[in-house]
């Protein structure tokens, strides 16, 4: 469908998180894009946020989940919804977040070309409005490693051109539904988190798409600067089981000997991190995670919906 304006359906999952929802959708009252419509998915929320949102932002489509389906299965049904709709791009973002009114706009200048699959806004701490929380980032052709330059820096023009980047993150990103339609949806075998939006990267280049970081469109995340995470132990758990199960999907072949030593030695590393911090559930969680991720098996490996 080709119009002077694509339709965008913007997506929001939540669950529990009540305020963060209505400042988002707050925001998202503000955006000047002419033809958008916003789809939010409730994940089984129990803190009245859906009839909240029925009083407070009518014109919302509501999407509601009888339980949590996790990241992948919730953004997963708000995409099924949308790919029926005569829309032509969704646009996933947290809802902890809020944006500059002319996203939209800036993000689909750049989205018309039919090589171009994923955009992303530069995204910024909420809590500091002037420093980067993500510009993407980059995969190393060999080991696989994940690379993302710009992080926690103060943004002093640095990153003002638009360019290609390996991966995404599912924060925010506009993805267009003819690539969709032909890679899938998030793979839901990284429930319940962590991994699923660098695997639809990783799917969409290498069907041929390009992915495009525009940082014109600017997003802020209310993630703390200094923390990096909760850094639990569940954390651990699911970051490690995760990061075996993508490296098990993509890497092949003789690119194993350079692999496994190079992820083992990374593993002890973070053992010895730990260790110093005296989180000993968290390395125990570490270790788990990653025996889990070895285990599964190999037929659920490329399972999507």
């Amino acid at each position: 469908m080709q119009q002077e304006s694509p339709r965008v359906n913007v997506i929001l999952l939540t669950w529990n998180q009540r305020q963060d929802t209505l400042d988002c959708l707050a925001s998202l009252s503000q955006l000047t894009y002419p033809n958008c419509h916003i789809i939010l998915v409730d994940n089984g929320s129990t803190d009245g946020t859906a009839e909240t949102v029925r009083t407070c932002f009518p014109n919302v489509d509501l999407l509601l989940n009888e339980k949590n389906l996790g990241f992948q299965g919730g953004f997963n049904a708000g995409l099924r919804r949308s790919l029926v709709s005569e829309a032509d791009f969704s646009f996933v973002m947290n809802n902890d977040t809020s944006v500059q009114p002319d996203i939209l706009d800036e993000l689909i200048k750049f989205a018309r070309s039919p090589e171009v699959g994923i955009l992303s806004p530069k995204i910024y701490y909420a809590a500091e409005p002037d420093r980067i929380w993500s510009v993407g980032g980059d995969c190393h052709p060999i080991t696989f490693e994940l690379t993302h330059r710009g992080d926690n820096q103060l943004d002093r023009g640095q990153w003002s051109e638009v360019i290609e980047r390996d991966f995404l993150f599912g924060c925010a990103m506009l993805l267009k539904h003819s690539m969709l339609e032909k890679i899938g949806l998030f793979d839901t075998g990284f429930h319940p988190i962590y991994y699923e939006d660098v695997d639809l990267c990783m799917r969409a280049r290498q069907a041929g798409f390009r992915l495009l970081l525009v940082p014109s469109a600017k997003m802020w995340h209310k993630v703390s600067a200094s923390g990096g995470g909760s850094g639990s132990a569940r954390e651990r758990y699911f970051m490690a089981r995760h990061s075996v199960r993508y490296f098990r999907k993509y890497v092949h072949g003789w690119r194993w000997l350079i692999v496994f030593p190079y992820r083992l030695g990374s593993a002890l590393k973070i053992t010895g991190r730990l260790a110093r911090q005296r989180r000993y559930d968290s390395i125990r969680s570490y270790w788990r995670g990653l025996c889990d991720g070895l285990r599964l098996p190999l037929s659920t490996l490329d399972t999507m919906p």
